[in-house]
Order: C-alpha cells, then structure tokens, then sequence
C-alpha cells in the first residue's frame, strides 16, 4: 500500500470521527471498503484507537482496502443534551429520498436557523427529489435547535434533519 493511500485511510476516518458518522461503505471494482460503528459501544475514543492503529501499523494494511479519491459520508445524528422535565427534543425526519437545501434558492435566506420558533405545517426546507422540489414542513411547533444535515447533502428516507425543542 502506497504512502498516499495510507494518509488518505488516516483521513477519511478522521473525518468519519469527526462527523460522528456511524456507517460508511463504497465499492468501486476491487476496492471495498465497510465501516460499521456502533454509536452505543463504539464512541468517538474508540475511532481514534483506530486511527492510531492504522498509523502504528501501516505497512500491515492489505492494500485493497485504499480509500477512493472521494468519498461520501451521511451524518448520523447527535445525541441530544439533557433536557429538562418541560421540554422535549423532537427529530423531524426526510419523508423522501433526495438532496437537502436549507433554503428556498442558492444565496437566499435558509427558511429556518437554530433558534427560531416554527410552527407545525411551516415549511423548514426543501427536498430535490427526481428534478422536483419538494418543501418539507415542521411536524411539530418549537424552537429549531440546530440542523442536523448541510446544504447539497444527499439524504435517506428518516433521516433526522433537525432537532426542535418543544415546550410542554
């Protein structure tokens, strides 16, 4: 395995670690790579033993695990903080499969941002899917507590896109 791929290796999981990213995979002809973390047992500490081992012991990696030159990760959410007894985090979630923008139109305002107030049914933001754009409403009233994807990322169905605090 060449130098550069070995950095390459060191980067993609810091930047996995980084992200709290729980699963990571691609396949391109012989190279197959499949991270799989559990976010119960496996905790952040537990992905930089793995960085670490991978920097002590380089020479030993079987050079079909070489990283892509690009690759691509979904963010998995954070846990949230604690919380009180009145108020409750609640994860609004993609109801589709497609790509994420947070505004209405590149350059544009985003429709919501941590610590606005949304009401049920208000538009938070919108989906590409199949050249359509598809507005996403709130399903719940309270203050937007950070957003957990970022702008052109593509999403999954269930997907938790934000976190709102709703008050009892």
């Amino acid at each position: 395995m060449k130098q550069q791929d070995i950095d390459d290796l060191r980067q993609l999981i810091e930047f996995l670690k980084l992200h709290g990213v729980a699963e990571f995979d691609v396949d391109r002809g012989d190279l197959k790579i499949r991270l799989k973390f559990n976010q119960a047992e496996t905790g952040p500490s537990n992905l930089h033993d793995l960085a670490g081992l991978l920097r002590s012991a380089a020479p030993a990696v079987p050079a079909h695990t070489a990283p892509p030159a690009h690759h691509a990760a979904a963010v998995a959410p954070a846990a949230p903080g604690p919380e009180s007894a009145e108020q409750e985090v609640h994860i609004v979630k993609s109801p589709i499969v497609g790509t994420f923008y947070g505004s209405p139109s590149p350059g544009a305002e985003p429709f919501v941002t941590p610590g606005d107030h949304v009401e049920k049914g208000q538009v938070i933001c919108i989906v590409e899917a199949m050249k359509l754009m598809n507005e996403i409403e709130s399903d719940a009233s309270g203050e937007i507590v950070r957003c957990l994807v970022t702008n052109g990322q593509p999403i999954e169905f269930g997907q938790p896109l934000y976190e709102i605090r709703q008050r009892s």
